[in-house]
């Protein structure tokens, strides 16, 4: 039992140093990021050299917070732009709202698309395939519909498009909970964890991926890189599009703007859902980095190393392994929670985001599980990035 105790020691001792070294990382990469957002947007921009920009913006049903989101879009401080709404279907209940809110704001120039349903794999890529086509300016900002964003949101994306070969902006975004205990499991997900790793793949080798909360691209780009037809089956578009356009020879950045991404997932089996789907995409999409990923958790290396410390007869060591695992998660909660994203909610509860921390690894071992992932109502199957539609109706793994 002892050598068992030593041996699960030297794990927990080994995942201790990576965490320890990924923190490093990340407050370095922090860094990085709050000096490279000052630099895009210098020297300051008149309005008329800043191009005109469309929007555009797929919906589906009525989701939390959704008449605030979409007035958040045509709130903003821009000289010109079109926001370019798309559905499935005329009777989306979505549509009853942006009709509503496009009502208030007759100056911008609005339109819907009702594009009918989609024959490809990824709805929401077919529905930003069918609005890039009717899109009439040079500069095309995709967003989601579960997402709010500043006034001053346009202009910092758009801005670094006006630099040589940068042909792709990108947002980070904080979550913003609007429900209850599980919510908020996703929102601190959303506000640490996705950054972290987001920032620190930007401070090792630069942005070579986009986030789907909100891309803005040179549409000649796009159109080089073949349009969004060019992955009509692939289930992270907005990776696979930064992908493409990096290795096409433009640059991709990550602005400065954070956006707020809504969340409200009422039980455990939709927060479990969801989170699954985000890590099983991942998975498939960096397979060779998302294997190292498990070893950038601290709280269940420091779970292990008060257990280990016990069976080995050495408590004292296995406390403090336990308590650095609290202080290092607190440290990087605050460090990309606050000092990157600005995220004021989040420092009243930065002493909950251990529990992030460990739930996150337990996701990610589960991730290994199966290659099926829900999206709304439909189940598909991964074959490599490619998405298959799923004609039973079982859960995803």
């Amino acid at each position: 039992m002892v050598i068992v105790g030593y041996i699960l020691l030297a794990v927990a001792l080994v995942g201790t140093l990576s965490s320890t070294v990924y923190l490093g990382l990340v407050l370095a990469s922090v860094a990085k990021f709050r000096a490279d957002s000052r630099k895009l947007l210098q020297p300051p921009v008149v309005d008329a050299d800043l191009p005109a920009v469309s929007m555009i913006k797929p919906v589906h049903g009525l989701e939390p917070q959704l008449q605030e989101n979409i007035e958040s879009f045509f709130r903003q401080d821009y000289p010109r732009f079109e926001i370019l709404f798309g559905a499935d279907a005329e009777d989306d209940e979505a549509l009853g709202v942006v009709r509503e809110v496009s009502a208030r704001y007759p100056q911008v120039a609005s339109r819907i698309v009702v594009h009918g349903l989609p024959p490809w794999p990824n709805p929401q890529t077919y529905s930003l395939h069918c609005l890039s086509k009717e899109a009439n300016y040079g500069v095309i900002v995709a967003s989601d519909s579960d997402v709010e964003v500043a006034p001053n949101y346009l202009r910092e994306v758009v801005t670094p498009l006006l630099k040589p070969r940068i042909a792709m902006t990108t947002c980070l975004y904080r979550g913003k909970n609007v429900g209850d205990f599980w919510s908020n499991q996703t929102a601190m997900l959303m506000s640490v964890e996705e950054p972290a790793g987001a920032l620190v793949a930007n401070l090792l080798e630069g942005m070579k991926f986009g986030l789907g909360p909100t891309i803005a691209v040179r549409k000649e780009a796009l159109e080089e890189i073949g349009g969004y037809e060019k992955f009509y089956d692939y289930s992270a578009n907005d990776f696979i599009l930064g992908n493409l356009i990096h290795k096409s020879g433009y640059q991709v950045v990550l602005s400065g703007h954070v956006i707020d991404h809504i969340v409200n997932q009422s039980t455990f089996r939709k927060m479990l859902q969801n989170q699954l789907r985000w890590r099983v995409t991942e998975r498939y999409c960096r397979p060779k980095g998302y294997l190292g990923m498990g070893l950038i958790f601290a709280m269940p290396f420091g779970i292990l190393g008060l257990l280990a410390a016990g069976l080995s007869g050495h408590w004292p060591l296995g406390t403090g392994l336990l308590a650095w695992a609290v202080v290092n998660r607190w440290i990087m909660a605050y460090a990309v929670g606050w000092v990157a994203l600005r995220d004021r909610p989040l420092l009243g509860k930065i002493w909950l985001y251990p529990t992030r921390d460990l739930l996150g690894f337990i996701v990610w071992c589960m991730s290994f599980g199966g290659t099926r992932i829900a999206w709304r109502s439909s189940r598909f199957e991964l074959q490599g990035e490619r998405m298959v539609l799923r004609k039973d109706a079982g859960e995803p793994s």
